[in-house]
This record gives C-alpha cells, sequence and structure tokens, in this order.
C-alpha cells in the first residue's frame, strides 16, 4: 500500500522526501512501513531531495520569476533541508537575480500604461515583493525601468 502510495505521488509530480512521508502519514501508514519503503526509493534515486531542490528552484525561477528568498520559502515548505535549500540557492547570482526583476518589471509595466508613475511604482514594487525581491533592489530596478520608459522620459 505505502509503495502505491508513493508511485502515484511521484508519477504525478516530483516530490521531497518530507512531502511523501505526509502523504503516508495522512492515508494512516505506519511510520516503520513507511520509512522503509522511502529509504528504499531514495535507495533507487526515485527520492532525491537535491535533484528536487534544483529542479523547483531552476522551474520557479523559469515560470514565475521568483527569488531567492521566495524560492527558499517553498523549498522549506516542501520540506526540504536547509542546507540543501542552501546549495540548491548558490548558485544564483545578484546579478541573475536584479536581471530577472527587470524583465518582471518591463513585462508588467506594458500592461500600466497611461498609469501616474506613482501608481506603476506602487504596483510593480508590490509584484516584486510577493516574487521575494528586496525593497532596495526592486525600488533599483523600478526607477531604471521608468526613467528608460519612454512614457516618463523628459522631453
Amino acid at each position: 500500500m505505502a509503495r502505491n502510495i508513493v508511485l502515484r505521488q511521484l508519477a504525478m509530480a516530483p516530490r521531497s522526501r518530507a512531502q511523501l512521508e505526509d502523504k503516508l502519514r495522512a492515508r494512516a501508514c505506519p511510520p516503520e512501513v513507511a520509512g522503509r519503503v522511502l529509504d528504499r526509493f531514495t535507495e533507487l534515486g526515485l527520492i532525491d531531495d537535491e535533484a528536487y531542490a534544483q529542479t523547483l528552484v531552476r522551474s520557479r525561477r523559469q515560470t514565475k520569476g521568483l527569488a531567492r528568498r521566495a524560492l527558499a520559502h517553498e523549498l522549506r515548505r516542501t520540506g526540504v533541508s536547509d542546507d540543501i535549500a542552501q546549495q540548491s540557492l548558490a548558485s544564483i547570482e545578484a546579478d541573475d537575480e536584479a536581471d530577472q526583476a527587470r524583465r518582471l518589471v518591463d513585462k508588467r509595466l506594458r500592461s500600466l500604461h497611461g498609469l501616474d508613475a506613482s501608481v506603476q511604482t506602487r504596483r510593480l514594487a508590490g509584484m516584486l515583493a510577493r516574487k521575494g525581491y528586496g525593497s532596495s533592489l526592486a525600488y533599483r530596478v523600478i526607477r531604471e525601468a521608468l526613467a528608460d520608459s519612454p512614457e516618463h522620459r523628459r522631453d
């Protein structure tokens, strides 16, 4: 039973060991059986928190544009250890994060055309904050984007 539960979960999407433990606990699987099954799947390489963390970081950066802080929160939420999370996040350079923030701002700025600069700034800052970007980086990127925007250039 535990083996089938784990196989079904892994067939749907990659999972961390902690997520699988939670699922087995919710399905009233005895802890010793769950431990044996999860250990065996780990030996076989079907459960690998390091690979899971790297995949999650890469995927969420590409699809949602999340910053290091938001990614760390998501890894913690899925039960990945802090050591593994730090290893996965170490590959993200500050320049890469700033470039990603600028791409997000440029994309969102198109839909804010015609609004006052203060409204645009507030909305862009909120969007970046929800994605885990720090306020100093967010406001720097927003200032640069607004300065480059034809709508806000001084004649």
